[in-house]
């Protein structure tokens, strides 16, 4: 069984935004209005934290592409009263969002703020919702929602596999963020095969995760810029 992971080159991100805009077409993830977004009420399953070095006349910002880290350790599923949210066999942390609360609970217990409470019920205009993906639910209001690295992308890649009678290549599942990266800053796959570029960066001397003294284990690296 695959161990899902994600490393993220800061080296050569440029933040463009390509990956949050995918994200969001790609897992119908709804957009909010200013009055919402004034309330921090705006939901991003991929977000991009800006994060300034240096003092006075020296400072620059670092833009830091953050999905859902996908603890190894995650303290979310700790706390869901219903278990709406836990650790599917493949490591990935899922929702269940059809037995989600929304007591919130997972929210606050995430290091990462990488859940998000959907407030309202998202409203679609006839020509948004031919573009919807059918492949994704649309969430309804009050329930939580995050990243899956594209979970879909895999059932979909598994299944295409068994049909045609062969096991599941390294390539055959990509989620949206890392396939429409212009720079190639990220890469994924699976960290237990020592082979794949994923294991290979995590590895990496350059390599550290997010909050790593917290204990979560997240299954996202990053590697430092000009090391």
């Amino acid at each position: 069984m695959a161990r899902w992971g994600m490393v993220i080159d800061l080296d050569k991100c440029t933040g463009c935004g390509s990956c949050t805009a995918v994200c969001r077409q790609e897992n119908n993830v709804p957009v909010v209005g200013p009055e919402q977004a004034g309330e921090r009420r705006a939901i991003y399953w991929m977000e991009l934290i800006p994060v300034p070095e240096g003092e006075d006349h020296n400072t620059r910002t670092k833009i830091i592409p953050r999905p859902c880290l996908q603890c190894d350790n995650p303290p979310c599923t700790k706390v869901c009263p219903v278990r709406a949210t836990y650790k599917n066999p493949e490591g990935l942390v899922a929702q269940i969002y059809a037995r989600c609360i929304g007591c919130r609970y997972c929210t606050n217990n995430c290091p990462y703020s990488a859940k998000f409470f959907n407030w309202f019920a998202p409203h679609w205009s006839e020509n948004q919702k031919q573009a919807l993906n059918p492949d994704v639910s649309v969430r309804q209001k009050g329930v939580v929602e995050k990243c899956s690295f594209c979970h879909h992308r895999l059932i979909k890649a598994r299944e295409r596999a068994r049909m045609e009678k062969r096991e599941l290549a390294p390539d055959d599942y990509v989620p949206a963020c890392a396939q429409v990266c212009p720079s190639e800053a990220i890469a994924f796959g699976d960290l237990d095969d020592p082979h794949s570029l994923v294991s290979e960066l995590a590895a990496s001397k350059r390599a550290f995760r997010l909050l790593e003294e917290l204990g979560t284990e997240p299954k996202v690296y990053y590697l430092s810029e000009g090391v």
